[in-house]
C-alpha cells in the first residue's frame, strides 16, 4: 500500500557542535515539503562532553523518537531531518516497535560506535549507534540487534570502536553489497551526509574518500527498488555551506 510522505525537521539541540546542522535540517525539510513540520527551537551549538549532552538534550532526543512514532502510527512514510546522529537512540526504538524485523542501513563516514570507555572525543554523536545496539547504557532502551545493522561508506573508525564493531557483528560493506544482504527486507535508512566525499559536500567531521553524489544516488535508488524501505532520517547537513538542491535530489532517490 502506498503511504504518504511525512517530513519533520528536529531543530532543537541534540549534540550540536556547529550551528549549521540544525539549520540544515530545517532547510532540507522545507525543500522536501514546504509544509514540513518544524519541531523545537534552535539551540546554542557548543562542544560538550557526552554525559552533559545526554542530560541537557534528553527532551530533544526523546522528541526525535516521538516524531517518528507519530508518523508511523499515522501510516505515513517518516522522513526526519536533524543536526546529529544522536537521534538514532530513540528513532530506532520507534521503528523497531512498528517493524520488529527491520534492518538498519547506516550510511555515514563514521561508525558512531564508541562508548564512554572508548571515545577519544567525548562526542555523544559518535556513540549513538553503539547505544542503540545495547553496547553501552545511555538510559534509552537498546532497540537494534547489531546483526541487523549494515554500515556502508564508513571509513573512519577509532581503534576501540573497530574492536566493538567486529565483536558485536555489525557489518561494514561496499555499496555493491548492500542489496545483496538487505534485498527483500524491511529497511530503515540512516543517512549522515558526511558519507559523501567532502569535495562534494562540506561537513563538520570531514573524511576523504567518500561516495560521490552519483554513487550515493544510485545506491539509494537500488535500495528503494530492491528493499522495503520503511523510513528515513537525514543528519549532518551544514547550511548554508551545503547545496540544498543537491541533497534534496539524493534524498528523493530513496523515497517511495
Amino acid at each position: 500500500m502506498d503511504r504518504s510522505l511525512s517530513v519533520t525537521a528536529l531543530r532543537c539541540r541534540t549534540s550540536d557542535r556547529t550551528p549549521g546542522a540544525s539549520r540544515g535540517a530545517e532547510a532540507l525539510a522545507l525543500a522536501l515539503d514546504p509544509e514540513a513540520r518544524l519541531v523545537g527551537t534552535f539551540g546554542d551549538a557548543r562542544i560538550a562532553n557526552w554525559d552533559d549532552d545526554l542530560r541537557d538534550s534528553h527532551g530533544c532526543i526523546l522528541e526525535a523518537g516521538g516524531q517518528v512514532e507519530d508518523m508511523l502510527t499515522a501510516g505515513a512514510f517518516p522522513i526526519l531531518t536533524s543536526s546529529d546522529c544522536t537521534i538514532c537512540m530513540t528513532t530506532f526504538q520507534a521503528v523497531a516497535r512498528h517493524e520488529p524485523d527491520v534492518r538498519v542501513l547506516w550510511l555515514d563516514a563514521h561508525g558512531d560506535y564508541n562508548t564512554p570507555d572508548t571515545t577519544p572525543s567525548g562526542f555523544l554523536g559518535g556513540m549513538c549507534l553503539a547505544a542503540s545496539c545495547g553496547v553501552w547504557d545511555s538510559g534509552f532502551e537498546a532497540s537494534i540487534d547489531p546483526a541487523r545493522v549494515l554500515m556502508c561508506g564508513v571509513r573512519d573508525l577509532d581503534a576501540g570502536e573497530r574492536v566493538l564493531v567486529d565483536r558485536t557483528g555489525v557489518k561494514n560493506v561496499r555499496p555493491s553489497e548492500v542489496v545483496e544482504r538487505f534485498g527483500g527486507h524491511k529497511v530503515y535508512v540512516h543517512l549522515d551526509l558526511d558519507v559523501l566525499d567532502p569535495t562534494i559536500l562540506p561537513s563538520q567531521f570531514a573524511v576523504p574518500g567518500g561516495l560521490s553524489d552519483t554513487g550515493l544516488r544510485a545506491l539509494l535508488t537500488e535500495v528503494a527498488i530492491e528493499c522495503d524501505v520503511v523510513g528515513l532520517e537525514v543528519t549532518a547537513f551544514e547550511y548554508p555551506e551545503g547545496n540544498v538542491e543537491l541533497v534534496e535530489s539524493i534524498v528523493r532517490a530513496v523515497l517511495p
